[in-house]
């Protein structure tokens, strides 16, 4: 078993529970990690045998280009696409930024981090 995350990764999208939010847009944080075997990879040197780095990037990306009212149900979507499209991470973790949001005060970012364990799939007798 192994891991692999993609941390920093920067958006300027229209999130928010506010109109006013998703009408001007902000600047989100995303961090991912996911476990996963990572030995046949290892031993192959083959991209076919891991988890793509582009393509776990473009399904975030693709997730953060519609628009959310809250963190957590973008998350969810995340979690959602990359378990979807990678049958073999065995947990994912997702933590999503949003900076100096609207709260009245100073308040460089608030965040959100969401796991989820893989379903075990059962065979139907």
């Amino acid at each position: 078993m192994g891991q692999i995350a993609l941390e920093g990764l920067e958006f300027f999208a229209f999130h928010g529970y506010y109109d006013e939010e998703q009408k001007i847009g902000n600047k989100y944080g995303v961090d991912l990690h996911l476990k996963t075997d990572l030995h046949a990879a290892g031993a192959s040197d083959k991209l076919a045998e891991t988890v793509n780095y582009e393509v776990l990037y473009r399904l975030v990306l693709a997730e953060m280009q519609l628009p959310a009212r809250l963190l957590e149900h973008l998350g969810h979507r995340i979690l959602d696409r990359i378990m979807n499209e990678f049958p073999q991470v065995k947990r994912g973790r997702v933590s999503i930024s949003k900076f100096n949001p609207p709260l009245g005060g100073i308040c460089h970012r608030a965040r959100v981090t969401l796991s989820r364990k893989a379903q075990a799939h059962t065979k139907e007798a």
